[in-house]
Order: structure tokens, then sequence, then C-alpha cells
């Protein structure tokens, strides 16, 4: 078991030929077939964390098909592809529980940043932003917009006619989703601040059955963000009772992850208690410095809430730094009322001006200076000069105040800034990540270093994190053992989310796995240079095919779609 294989004296023996890559590499495909049970891969000598916390060893495993039909000593002459592992852990595909991939699965299948990180499965639709229901008030822009962005022909308005498009397109990994709120709450009551009216809340609760039973996960919120941030509490509670109905979650980016975050805690525990239902708490973190002394309170609440019964988890990403949108962060939730175009149009008022720029000294005292907000992505060609560049760089570049740098910059890109924010404390991050009651989540889109997908300098997030916990986090620091840190990234949400038969090393469970080298893992992307693959991942099958063949993209394309199993 575990012996390395004599690439020539096996083919010599065997009498086959190699049909597919192999010369140099890991990855053999023969011809022909020998006596007893064949395998359509076999993977040989592998180091086997099963995802279950279990104590490692070194076995084989044989596949056929999507599925994983045999652990333990398996003769290499019994693979038609036999894949040496020697000096590789073999652990299930990580899921990756926080994503934001949707559109950009079908702008480039191949979710490259994502597959070659070992990321096999992908939960999306979070922070209350789904690419559905698509209302007919945003058909005609939204259509206009993917077409000019990406080239892309809008197709659908519900969560069926998505999941075609993403079957139609492939996929390279499993794809799965959350209802967004946030776009619930703009296709039935709008996009102003104010409570919907009862038809309105009967339509949304209506809606959120239709979207579970028809395969989302359950419910997300941005409560940061408009419009979901116009929610009350009352709302959120009969919507999450819908979700209960249905066997579904509520994930959510709570109202406040920074000077109100004990109380957003609150409020979350209190509409997952009341709604008698399972509660995700993304991106689990204190923001600012003036909060970082919170996080042992925000634990306890998190702790006593889960002491009690409810059936609690968190995800975080293993950075301190943060992303979104410039105008989300350093705007008011009264000005992003209604369309994008009354949002530029009140920025161009010049009796609001002063409400503005009293509004930006708040946050540059949370933040405490500009110089830890960065622009990461901009649309045009013309203001591509400032991506990269902090805020503060901006306005010395331009000669302008803050507001007014930021109005230019989101007038002339129609509102379409990221931005990246240096807003949280590592031994904060550590405390965090080593917690058992916390995953793992890019919270990224796929991206790309080439094509549509390839522009800007996006936090380096979607290329790095699951490397970069295993790698630095796990191998170097030793916050916790790695069984405990693969199990948090595989089987605990696998169960959580419902993906039976995945998320550990089984005989019957889905051939979804990550073949890597513990002394080598390693994430390479930078907030400089973002576009960077990690080292060190050298397979990644799913559902028994195989997507990366020694850090190659064999452009196959076996992802499903996966819906919550009861």
């Amino acid at each position: 078991m575990g012996q390395k294989i004599n690439r020539r004296k096996f083919l010599k023996d065997s009498g086959r030929a190699v049909l597919g890559a192999g010369l140099g590499g890991y990855h053999l495909v023969f011809k022909g077939t020998a006596k007893g049970k064949q395998f359509d891969t076999v993977i040989k000598g592998g180091l086997i964390r099963d995802g279950r916390g279990n104590q490692e060893f070194l076995g084989d495993i044989g596949i056929n098909g999507e599925w994983i039909e045999q652990i333990g000593k398996i003769s290499a002459s019994k693979g038609r592809s036999v894949i040496d592992a020697q000096g590789l852990t073999v652990c299930p595909g990580f899921i990756d529980a926080h994503d934001h991939s949707d559109i950009g699965l079908l702008v480039n299948p191949n979710a490259e940043s994502h597959i070659r990180q070992g990321i096999t499965t992908l939960v999306s639709g979070n922070c209350g932003s789904s690419p559905f229901p698509v209302p007919d008030v945003l058909y005609e822009k939204t259509k206009t917009e993917l077409k000019n962005a990406y080239g892309i022909q809008l197709s659908w308005r519900d969560i069926l006619e998505f999941f075609s498009e993403i079957q139609k397109k492939g996929t390279a990994l499993n794809y799965s989703t959350f209802l967004g709120h946030g776009s619930l709450r703009g296709a039935v009551v709008g996009f102003n601040d104010r409570p919907p009216k009862q038809e309105e809340l009967r339509q949304m609760q209506s809606l959120v059955k239709q979207n579970i039973k028809a395969g989302a996960l359950g419910l997300s919120t941005g409560l940061e963000y408009a419009p979901g941030s116009y929610a009350q509490t009352s709302e959120l509670v009969s919507l999450c009772q819908a979700v209960g109905e249905c066997g579904g979650l509520y994930a959510t980016h709570m109202r406040d992850e920074g000077d109100q975050l004990l109380e957003a805690l609150d409020e979350a525990i209190i509409i997952a208690r009341k709604a008698g239902i399972p509660l995700q708490i993304s991106h689990f973190k204190c923001a600012y410095p003036r909060n970082w002394d919170k996080l042992d309170q925000a634990i306890g609440k998190i702790e006593q809430a889960q002491k009690q019964g409810m059936d609690l988890y968190c995800d975080r990403y293993p950075y301190t730094a943060g992303a979104t949108g410039l105008s989300s962060f350093n705007f008011p939730l009264w000005a992003k009322q209604g369309t994008t175009e009354e949002f530029l149009n009140r920025l161009k008022d010049p009796d609001l001006e002063s409400k503005f720029k009293q509004h930006l000294k708040q946050r540059e005292n949370k933040v405490g200076s500009w110089d830890k907000v960065y622009i990461s992505s901009v649309a045009s060609q013309k203001n591509s000069c400032f991506e990269g560049k902090s805020v503060w760089e901006g306005m010395k570049m331009t000669g302008k105040g803050v507001f007014e740098f930021m109005r230019d910059l989101l007038i002339e890109e129609k509102d379409r800034v990221g931005m990246i924010i240096f807003m949280m404390n590592e031994e904060n991050l550590k405390k965090v990540l080593s917690h058992p009651l916390v995953g793992v989540g890019c919270d990224s889109s796929v991206l790309a270093p080439y094509g549509k997908l390839g522009s800007g300098k996006p936090h380096p997030r979607g290329y790095g994190t699951f490397p970069r916990v295993l790698g630095k986090y796990v191998g170097e620091q030793g916050i916790v053992p790695m069984n405990e840190m693969i199990e948090k990234m595989t089987h605990i949400p696998a169960k959580r989310f419902g993906f039976k038969k995945r998320g550990s090393l089984e005989k019957g469970h889905y051939a979804d796995l990550v073949l890597f080298d513990e002394k080598r893992i390693k994430d390479k992307a930078t907030y400089e240079n973002p576009h960077q693959y990690p080292e060190g991942i050298e397979f990644v099958l799913v559902n028994g095919d195989v997507v990366i063949n020694r850090g190659d993209h064999t452009g196959h394309l076996p992802g499903k779609i996966l819906r919550k199993e009861l």
C-alpha cells in the first residue's frame, strides 16, 4: 500500500498503451482491461483524510462513473486510469460555504479561480442577492447590461430557468444557491424604503416557498444593502417562517458588523429562533478598530444560542480586508433608494452635498483613514488608472476632496465601482477561523486571469481562500489540526446544506475529491496582483471526472445543480 508505481515496468507487464496525459506526470490512462473488478480510476497510495475527522491513513480509492466504489488496497492493474497519489493528501472536495458566483459561471464555466483551489461545490446566492427573480421593471435594463458587459443573453426570469442556463452551458463544479431577499423584495415591493403591503408580503412568502421547492437552499439577506436593508425584523420573521415550512435555511449578512455588531447578532438569532430554522451567519467578523474587542462577546452570543438548541453556523474568509461596492459602504441607505439613476441624481444635487460629506466623515472615523480603502474595479477603461489605488491616492491624483472624487467616479462609472477595505484584526481572524462553529467561504464570484473575468484588482480571496487556510493557518501556524479544518471545509457544510453522499470519502459517495501537497499548498494571490492561481493542488475530481490534472484544467464540465435534500 502506498508503494510508488514503476511506470515503465507496469506498462511492460500489462502490455497497455498510454492514451492520455501522463509522461512525467501523475495521471496515467491505459487501454485494455485486466481480470476481475475494474475501476474507471484508481487513486493509488495517497494519504487519505476522509473529511469526518477520523485518523488519516495511506490507501487507495477506486472510482466508477460518479461514485467511490472502494477504499482500501487496490491493485493499479484494476484501474483504466491510475493517479499516483504518493506524497499527496486525498480528501473530499471543498465546499465554498459563501459564494457569489452566478453570472460568472455563464461567462466562464471553467470556474478557474475556484476549481483550482480545490472547491468542488459552491453555495451561492448570498448577501440577499441572487440572479432571480428578474422583475419586469428591470428586465430590459438587465438584458442590456449583461449583453454589454459579458456578451450574455438574458434568457431567464426565475430559478428554474437560471438552473437550465447553467446546465446548458455546463460547469466545472457543482452549484447551489439561496434565494436572495434583496432580489425578492426588489421584484415584489420595489427599491424604496417602505414596508410591504399585506398582499406583497403574502406574494413574497409564496415566492419563497416556490423557490425552495424548485431547489433554493433557503433565504439569504444582505441587511447592509438596499433594498434588503429596508426590511424590518417582523418582515424577515414572516419570510423565514415560509422558509421553515419548506425545510430551508436562513443565511444573513447582518445589519451591522461593526458598531452595532452585537445588536445585529441578536436580531439574526431572534429571526431564526422565531421561525424555527437553521441560521448561517455570513463572513463573521468584527469590523473597524474600535470594535475589535467585541469579538469575545459576539462569540459568546453564538455559543449560547447553540447551547440553547439553535442550529447555527458561521463562515469566514482568511483575510483582514473586506470587499463591496464603493457606494454601498460610503453612502447612506436613504440615498440608495430607487434606481441607479435616482441615486446618481442625488449625488449631483448640491442641496444634499453637505449631508454626504458629513456621512463620509463618519465613515472615515470608522476606518481610520482613506488610505485603507482601495478601488478594486471600475467599468470603463478611462478610470482603470484608479484600480489598485487607495481613495487617498485617487484624491491626490485628481486634486479632489473625498466626496468630489467618489461622486465623480460613481457618476462616470454608473455606480459600477468595487472597493477593498482593511478593517479587521489578524488575531481576531485566527480566533474566528479556529472556532468549531465557523467554516470557510471565499465571499467571491469565480474569476480567471484572462477574458471577461480577468479585469480589475479584485480581492485575493477569490483565488486564495482555501489554500491560504490550509497552507498558512493550518500548515504554518497550526491554529487547528489538518483533519479538523478539512472537516469544516467538507463534511460539516455538506451535512448543513443537505448535500447527501458528499463531503466525505465513503463507499457509495460521489467522487468529489482534492489531491494536494501539504508541504506546498499556498495561496499566491495578493492585493497588488490578485489574478494568480495557488500552488500545491495537483488534482481535483468532480463527480468522478478529473477537472484539474497535475495543476492543469482539463476543460471538463461535470458539475451538477445541487438542491437541499431533507
